[in-house]
């Protein structure tokens, strides 16, 4: 009888064994994927069976109580995290239990350049992969009441950056972001100022930052330029700067500034008007945001292109003609920016 009970237990602990080894065999092998990406949904509040029966109804071809087994027996059922995640081929259960106790979710990317106007950030969103457009059919007055900014212009508002998504985000989320980036970039720069500057508010800084960041062609010019404004503003001089009669242009501007252009009125068109325009024209970077409120120490009040993407900087009309004759002989709208 003794051997009898010896034998059963020997067998039982064969067999645990070798269910073992199956186990620790199956955990490592790879999942059979419909796709060679998957994408699988964990919703908030999903207990460990029904992860096992979302992976199961994206299509992966495993045994759910099996998978649901493994979560309970790792010990680490109660750790998986929601979320948006994408399943690419040669995932086993172990990398997928990995997977979500990380809560390593699948993300996108998108960025928002430097000097782009809002039509080009929103054309961007829409564009996106696996972004959901929420503000498709909004104006952009009902854009910003949805951000919680109602009544303000959304040109420059939101900072241009390199920003990552979980699939199946807002494009609202995003901007809402993008939004309160900007908002800490030009709250730092504002604070750290220059001395004797013609702007009254971080605003008025926002607005000439966008205004240099559409004009500056080499960075090395950067604060020079913001300079030229600076002093422009300082003696009551139109900025006279070509972006914003382009931006005042909107969808009509086909490419080429005419003097026709020069001499249509717009809110924008500062050869028309004095001071700066009523809203900012582009998306500046941190380094126009810096150099609109720390120009450099230049009396210049005039810069024409050397056809290089630098600028020749002038403090007189007439050294500021002689350099248009130079640089730009035979041209005709681009040496008179900045320039009268």
């Amino acid at each position: 009888m003794r051997r009898f009970f010896l034998t059963i237990f020997l067998l039982a602990a064969l067999a645990a064994l070798a269910a073992g080894a199956g186990g620790l065999w199956w955990v490592h092998q790879p999942l059979k994927l419909p796709a060679p990406n998957v994408d699988l949904s964990v919703e908030p509040g999903t207990t460990p069976r029904g992860i096992a029966q979302a992976v199961a109804d994206a299509g992966v071809a495993v045994d759910q109580q099996l998978l649901y087994l493994w979560f309970r027996i790792s010990g680490q059922d109660r750790q998986m995290r929601a979320g948006s995640y994408e399943l690419d081929r040669g995932v086993t259960p172990k990398l997928l239990l990995n997977i979500l106790v990380r809560g390593e979710e699948a993300t996108r990317s998108l960025v928002l350049v430097e000097g782009w106007n809002i039509r080009q950030v929103r054309a961007a969103l829409a564009k996106a992969e696996q972004l959901k457009p929420d503000s498709v059919g909004l104006s952009d007055e009902a854009l910003m009441e949805k951000l919680g900014r109602p009544g303000q212009h959304p040109e420059g508002r939101f900072f241009p950056d390199t920003y990552t998504y979980s699939k199946g985000s807002t494009d609202i989320a995003l901007l809402q972001r993008a939004m309160r980036a900007m908002d800490k970039k030009l709250e730092a720069a504002w604070a750290a100022r220059g001395s004797n500057l013609p702007l009254q508010s971080a605003e008025q800084a926002l607005i000439l930052a966008s205004i240099v960041e559409k004009e500056t062609g080499k960075a090395a010019d950067r604060a020079e330029i913001a300079a030229v404004f600076n002093n422009r503003l300082r003696i009551g001089m139109p900025l006279q700067t070509d972006p914003t009669v382009i931006y005042g242009m909107g969808t009509a501007f086909d490419g080429n500034l005419r003097k026709k252009d020069l001499q249509t009125d717009t809110p924008w068109n500062t050869y028309m008007r004095n001071g700066l325009p009523p809203t900012p024209i582009s998306m500046p970077g941190k380094a126009a945001l810096l150099a609109a409120v720390q120009p450099a120490q230049s009396k210049s009040l005039y810069f024409v292109s050397r056809g290089d993407g630098t600028s020749q900087f002038s403090s007189s009309l007439d050294d500021h003609n002689r350099a248009v004759n130079r640089y730009q002989r035979g041209g005709g709208t681009p040496a008179t920016k900045a320039a009268q």
